[in-house]
């Protein structure tokens, strides 16, 4: 925040930052702004495994941010203060952190994190209407909890997952190529309880035990290593077909080597030299011709 004057003495106020009303915020009203004895005993005494892990300990932020987001099932005040204290770092250095990354939430999560998909190629494939069919399904909009805990739902960013759009994430493991139908018999089975398994990877655990997985602690669920995710055949249809036509990428002209061995090569740096850089933004497209009248 900061003033300036308007006047001789006039003074003008403006206040910098997101509006005390907007949802997401750190700090506010039940937020949690310390942890309890025992607690923090834990904490610390976790929080000592991971930072051991890094030559230089500023460096387990990331993993110490998931560590509290396990205790709360979100980054609250007191994950903030926890994490500054431990690592000698500011309030300030640690929020921003935890609020440049979409895996850190600001609110209270559900036991299940239902992400839809919405980019581009998931929303044309039918992640749009996944999402509506899911908020009027659930009676939450994005960024909203089911009254019971059970689900928090969200449109989010592209999950590297196109191939089998649309895609839909319950605490990031996949659900692939999913239906207005398949997505609501979905999260009915997360509220009733039920085991349920990813189209890619291990039965599911709970957002908190998700969290306390990602900041480096071992996945004790039975089988889990081994029913680890992994990309199908329409992500590696292209590679096969490659291989079954003979298929190669051809040498690099840049390569000094390639240029002596392959047959193409005089031809090959001859285009590399054609690729002329971008023209500047007050460079005229295309360029007037120097011929007077042209």
């Amino acid at each position: 925040m900061t003033t300036f004057e308007a006047g001789p003495s006039e003074p003008v106020f403006i206040q910098f930052g997101p509006r005390p009303s907007e949802k997401g915020q750190l700090v506010r009203p039940g937020a949690r702004a310390d942890y309890p004895a025992d607690v923090l005993d834990r904490l610390s005494a976790d929080a000592a495994t991971v930072v051991a892990r890094y030559p230089n300990s500023r460096s387990a932020l990331l993993s110490l941010l998931h560590l509290v987001q396990a205790e709360d099932g979100y980054i609250s005040p007191a994950g903030i203060d926890f994490c500054s204290a431990l690592l000698g770092l500011t309030g300030a250095e640690v929020t921003a952190v935890a609020t440049f990354y979409s895996m850190y939430r600001r609110a209270a999560t559900g036991d299940y994190h239902v992400g839809v998909c919405t980019n581009t190629l998931c929303a044309i494939m039918g992640g749009d209407a996944i999402l509506a069919a899911l908020e009027e399904h659930l009676g939450v909009e994005h960024g909203g909890t089911t009254p019971d805990g059970k689900v928090t739902l969200e449109h989010i960013e592209c999950n590297a997952a196109c191939d089998f759009a649309p895609v839909v994430m319950v605490n990031w493991e996949f659900f692939d190529n999913q239906t207005p139908e398949s997505a609501r018999t979905l999260v009915d089975s997360l509220r009733s309880g039920e085991q349920v398994t990813p189209t890619r990877g291990a039965p599911l655990c709970t957002f908190r035990e998700t969290a306390r997985i990602l900041a480096g602690f071992p996945d004790e669920r039975p089988g889990a290593l081994a029913a680890g995710g992994s990309g199908g055949d329409p992500t590696t249809v292209g590679l096969r077909v490659a291989r079954e036509l003979g298929m190669a990428a051809p040498p690099s002209s840049a390569s000094a080597n390639s240029r002596a061995t392959h047959p193409d090569a005089e031809t090959l740096a001859k285009d590399s030299a054609r690729e002329m850089p971008a023209p500047a933004p007050s460079a005229t497209v295309p360029p007037k011709s120097s011929k007077g009248g042209e």
